[in-house]
């Protein structure tokens, strides 16, 4: 059995063990500042309420956005599970509402370099999050760098934030047309979906989505969703300078009550949810399979 094989029986004995997969959500952006890991934490905080188990996971290395934005300091990271052969749960460290995140420190920028042995543990430990967790959110790095578009063609349901800066829908298209002719990206089990985040009415954010998607159809021919917005709001960034999801510190901020609108929206899609519940360790593979298992 070559180690193509090998990867595949692990994610398969892995399906059949684990009651279902958990659904993954990759969470990006063409450029820092928009908004991307408030998203992701505020539609963690929005899952959790509903009953769905939560843990985001922090690619983006080196900025700890998750972990600061959450007031907590992780004891152990990707990096720990990686070399020094911890448990998967002992690199999950517990924020509010017990919503669980791993830090991907310094790990994930070492994955490229690791060797078959290594990947094959990697995914037998992060095949166990299927069954601690129903959904998992990839909070990654901002713009098109190698390690971004890895996780992006990986995943097969993917959150787009822009905001109505032009820089901002500039490097949202430039992302996504990265995406569109990367190799490895398979647009037919993908699924892009666009948030307008700091805009100043509903209106407004519908506009700012049909501004990129005119020229994302023109001249990427790629299709895209507009799944929603989220206003403008003083009392998110008083929410952020505090190190607390608006979601929990002021649930009833017009900010917080949009996050809420958009995790409503992302649950009522009970087609799609099945189509994307492919599990953390099928995801991990797609990213490895390309440079390691061919």
């Amino acid at each position: 059995m070559d180690q193509a094989e090998k990867l595949r029986s692990i994610i398969k004995q892995n399906q059949i063990s684990a009651p279902q997969a958990a659904r993954v959500i990759t969470v990006t952006s063409g450029k820092g500042g928009v908004g991307k890991s408030n998203v992701s934490i505020n539609l963690a905080v929005e899952f959790k309420r509903m009953g769905k188990r939560v843990i985001i996971f922090d690619a983006d290395f080196g900025l700890a956005n998750i972990e600061v934005m959450f007031g907590t300091v992780p004891k152990n990271n990707l990096a720990d599970l990686i070399y020094k052969g911890s448990d998967i749960r002992d690199v999950i460290t517990r924020g509010p509402l017990d919503i669980g995140f791993i830090s991907g420190g310094s790990g994930i920028a070492g994955l490229s370099n690791l060797g078959k042995d290594y990947i094959n543990y990697l995914v037998q430990q992060l095949s166990q999050l299927d069954s601690i967790a129903d959904v998992i959110i990839i909070d990654t790095g901002a713009g098109i760098s190698d390690s971004v578009m890895e996780f992006l063609v990986a995943s097969g349901e993917i959150l787009l934030v822009t905001t109505p800066e032009p820089t901002s829908i500039t490097d949202s298209y430039s992302l996504l047309k990265a995406l569109k002719r990367h190799e490895s990206f398979d647009e037919s089990s993908s699924s892009v979906k666009v948030i307008s985040n700091k805009v100043a009415t509903s209106v407004e954010g519908q506009q700012l989505f049909n501004k990129l998607n005119t020229v994302v159809m023109r001249y990427l021919k790629l299709e895209v969703e507009y799944l929603g917005c989220i206003p403008q709001d003083q009392e998110l960034s008083d929410a952020v300078m505090q190190q607390q999801p608006i979601c929990i510190s002021n649930p009833n901020a017009k900010s917080a009550k949009a996050f809420k609108d958009l995790a409503m929206t992302l649950m009522d899609i009970p087609h799609e949810a099945q189509v994307y519940r492919r599990g953390m360790a099928s995801f991990f593979a797609n990213m490895v399979r390309g440079k390691h298992f061919s």
